[in-house]
């Protein structure tokens, strides 16, 4: 028997789905819950991620070195992350382990939030933020997406800003937990050998009490204004830019023809902006990337290189960017689609990648396509489909951002 897709959703709303192998040898479970760092107040931004931390801090009837303890005794890998767009909790298992694995999961999805984890838990993030704070390239890109979404959550910074997160109380994480991780706004995905009528009765029992909820996401799309902006740090020695332009939401048609376009332009080896620049010496690093989110997606482009070089660095990009709609040939579209097709392949053979890419994909489409039905749209890509997403959204900077030496650095 080949892999089967099944979805059941309890009394509750709590969405369950899965792509069950019986020849797979490993199961994998992952709660996804719709509440990322565009669900936040502006004031009490970063919230999702913190509560990402809490939730590992244990339940009622676990403390924080149970929770690993128990994962650890049975073998499992677990982890977490929180995104603009979704916060999930996941682990890999043997299927023999299926039951006490999910049951850990589901049961600190139901937090404590002590007070004494709060203030530790506190302190730690903003240390991550201090750390944070020393990766210019990653400060760069967080100042151009506010510039880029000004007031629209969705530029709200995953792990908060300094102010947001000292100013923050254990209530704050407590309201957004009851409002944001009701059951009606949960999916949980399974892979692997999972019996799932019996799974779906045996979490009906485990999460049926949870509560429903509703909540609204609001999703204006970004104003994109055309603006460009430059900062000086004494401790920076290279010059980076940072360029967001518009690009389609994760359910729009031309998603998979932006993909294609973001690694022909600057997706590693064999990418324009690869031979243009890296291979020319006059960058250290250079690429593009595409990013589909609910509503609205971006290009993002960035580059790094000796303060000297900037400014050819800069034109040969805009050089290559505006070539790239014509110069679109049949050897990127085959080389690029196979790439894709294949990593998407590999990602999938484990069930820990079918877990993610069906869930991801459930919580932000809200339907579910096959792995050989994902490849085929990027292998059924034609020039044409390309240059039309070129056409609905060229990928010409609309922010730029610019970090550099202070004025008395500066070689070259």
């Amino acid at each position: 028997m080949g892999m089967q897709y099944r979805e059941a959703v309890l009394a509750n709303g709590l969405r369950i789905i899965a792509e069950v192998c019986p020849e797979a040898s490993t199961v994998a479970a992952g709660f996804f819950v719709r509440a990322g760092a565009r669900d936040e107040d502006p004031g009490k931004m970063g919230t999702s991620h913190f509560l990402e931390h809490m939730v590992f801090k244990g339940s009622e009837h676990r403390a924080a070195a149970d929770v690993d303890r128990e994962f650890d005794e049975r073998g499992a890998v677990h982890n977490a992350y929180t995104t603009s767009e979704m916060t999930v909790f996941w682990a890999h298992f043997l299927p023999e382990h299926a039951q006490d694995c999910i049951e850990i999961l589901a049961d600190i999805m139901r937090p404590s939030l002590r007070q004494e984890d709060f203030d530790a838990e506190k302190s730690v993030i903003l240390e991550e933020i201090a750390m944070y704070e020393d990766e210019p390239f990653s400060v760069l890109v967080d100042m151009v997406m506010e510039r880029c979404y000004l007031r629209h959550p969705a530029g709200h910074r995953i792990l908060g800003t300094e102010a947001t997160v000292s100013a923050m109380m254990r209530d704050d994480l407590g309201d957004y937990l009851g409002t944001h991780y009701s059951a009606d706004n949960i999916v949980l995905a399974l892979a692997g050998q999972v019996d799932f009528d019996a799974m779906v009765t045996w979490i009906g029992q485990t999460c049926g009490h949870w509560k429903k909820g509703a909540p609204v996401r609001s999703c204006p799309v970004p104003p994109w204004p055309k603006t460009t902006f430059s900062l000086e740090r004494e401790s920076v020695t290279q010059h980076y830019l940072a360029a967001l332009s518009p690009a389609p939401h994760c359910a729009d048609k031309d998603r998979y023809a932006s993909q294609v376009l973001a690694q022909v332009l600057g997706g590693g080896d064999g990418s324009r902006l690869h031979w243009a620049l890296l291979e020319t010496g006059l960058a250290e690093d250079v690429g593009v990337h595409y990013e589909g989110r609910e509503a609205a997606g971006h290009y993002l482009l960035y580059a790094c290189c000796d303060p000297g070089d900037a400014h050819q660095v800069e034109a040969v990009i805009m050089e290559q960017v505006a070539a790239l709609p014509a110069s679109l040939d049949e050897e990127d579209l085959q080389r690029v689609t196979r790439r894709v097709a294949t990593a998407a392949a590999l990602h999938g053979e484990r069930p820990s990648g079918q877990m993610q890419r069906i869930g991801q994909q459930r919580l932000a489409m809200g339907e579910y396509r096959s792995l050989e039905d994902e490849i085929a749209h990027f292998t059924g890509l034609t020039i044409r489909d390309l240059q039309r997403a070129c056409e609905r959204y060229p990928i010409t900077p609309r922010v730029t951002g610019r970090l550099c030496p202070a004025a008395g650095q500066r070689g070259g």
